[in-house]
């Protein structure tokens, strides 16, 4: 839409931060209808400061447009009571357009809750067949778009489909998934699930109320499909964090004052004691100074070479300088701690962006491996087999040379002569043994043990090799 504006990657970037406003503000419309205007800002608050949404709102991923999604269908299945024809509408809406966003599994969760809502309803025979005809219009906006890849590209939609399908029965582990994402949580949702447990607390002869019994029924739902369908990893466990939030929105106001002082003095020297290293960290890195300091970022990053931006620098010293007024000057009230430490989190964010960022996209960036490794590689390639790659690893491949693979244990991949893979093989066989030739390796500066690095691989004709496992 805006490639007449924007290159593809300044587009992407900015679609991944509108995503990130319309999620804040479908929680916020959601927590309206659950609890009420004067406790919904909350909402907003916790999501915004939860450490892993912090973790995943500056990248451009699919995942923001699903959680946004599924914030605006918490939305519409919280107007079903109340205005019953406008809520089913965004619900199928926010359905469909997740599909098209990133497939099946990120929105089969939805589906569960969407039953859950109309069965507790005093009207749910009517609420039923508007349900149903929200998810014939999300199947529509899905359509749509299968009907014109059928057109263009059947091989595509072949794949496509196959891979929705092979992706709901990929997790072998789905209770060790869930256990995962449990482990994650206190740190992931943050503040959000401390305060979640304490809303159930506070308010647990309130449990079967539509305010507790929903958000609670959809943790539940969504904790088990996203386990189930997609697995325990960072980017996933975005999808849990709305009925988190929605749930802990009520644990704000009920906060008990010695534990909101507590929480908010945390926050402030929390995020001023970061504040403070990390202008102490880029001293280091850009003026030499501390010197063991600045010794020990060389050694982590070898060749890196800090430069001062007077832009980024300027910044950051803005951003520091609004952060002591807010902590000086707020006022006290029940969402004091949680606004303090949402903003302590995006002065962090702020920080590391404008002062660290050079020194870890040094790190951190695959443009110089993949320029290495689109020279050992043939002009005329039939196809490159992926095993163990990273999604991340994936797209900056295709981004930065257009170096694209297919997994190595499809049919497809099979057939490839060019064997790419991060690391060892999962099943733990040797690609050499196997029948491949190495012809090439390579990592990013601080990537010296071969299990961080890439290998690429060439079939030995004469010995025929096979994919190892992914």
């Amino acid at each position: 839409m805006l490639s007449w504006l924007l290159p593809l990657h300044e587009a992407t970037r900015l679609a991944s931060g509108v995503f990130t406003l319309l999620a804040l503000g479908f929680i916020f419309l959601a927590a309206c209808e659950l609890h009420g205007r004067e406790q919904a800002p909350a909402a907003p608050l916790l999501l915004a400061g939860s450490i892993g949404f912090l973790f995943h709102a500056h990248e451009a991923q699919p995942m923001l447009a699903t959680l946004t999604a599924h914030t605006a269908a918490y939305w519409g299945l919280t107007q079903l009571d109340r205005r019953p024809l406008r809520g089913a509408s965004w619900f199928g809406s926010a359905l469909g357009l997740g599909f098209l966003a990133n497939g099946l599994a990120a929105m089969l969760p939805l589906l569960p809750v969407a039953v859950f809502v109309v069965w507790r309803s005093a009207h749910r025979q009517r609420l039923a067949m508007l349900l149903l005809g929200s998810l014939l219009f999300a199947c529509a906006l899905a359509g749509g778009w299968l009907a014109a890849l059928f057109v263009t590209s059947p091989e595509y939609l072949a794949a496509f489909l196959q891979g929705e399908l092979t992706q709901l029965g990929a997790n072998g582990q789905p209770l060790l998934a869930v256990q995962r994402l449990l482990l994650m949580l206190p740190w992931y949702a943050w503040p959000a699930s401390p305060l979640a447990c304490w809303a159930l607390w506070a308010k647990r002869r309130q449990w079967t109320t539509t305010p507790l019994a929903m958000p609670m029924f959809a943790f539940v739902v969504s904790l088990l499909m996203v386990g189930i369908a997609i697995g325990a990893r960072s980017a996933p466990a975005l999808l849990l964090l709305p009925p988190l939030v929605l749930l802990a929105v009520p644990g704000v106001a009920s906060l008990r004052r010695g534990a909101a002082n507590a929480f908010d003095w945390f926050g402030m020297i929390t995020f001023s004691l970061l504040a403070l290293l990390a202008w102490i960290g880029w001293c280091a890195m850009v003026f030499g100074w501390p010197e063991r300091l600045a010794r020990q970022a060389v050694r982590l990053e070898p060749g890196f070479v800090g430069h001062f931006s007077i832009l980024g620098a300027s910044l950051a010293l803005l951003g520091t300088l609004v952060w002591c007024w807010l902590i000086v000057t707020s006022p006290r009230s029940p969402m004091r701690g949680i606004m303090h430490w949402m903003a302590g989190l995006t002065l962090f964010w702020l920080l590391i962006v404008t002062l660290w960022m050079p020194w870890i996209d040094y790190g951190k960036t695959y443009r110089q491996v993949s320029a290495s490794l689109a020279k050992a590689l043939p002009e005329k390639r039939h196809c490159i087999a992926g095993a163990n790659l990273a999604d991340s690893i994936i797209a900056s491949l295709d981004y930065f040379d257009g170096i694209r693979t297919i997994l190595a244990t499809s049919t497809a991949g099979k057939k490839c002569d060019w064997l790419l893979i991060h690391g060892s093989p999962r099943d733990g066989s040797s690609p050499a043994a196997s029948g491949w030739r190495k012809v090439w390796d390579g990592g990013r500066p601080a990537e010296r043990r071969d299990a961080d690095r890439l290998h690429l691989y060439q079939r030995d004709a004469r010995r025929g090799g096979s994919s190892p496992g992914r």
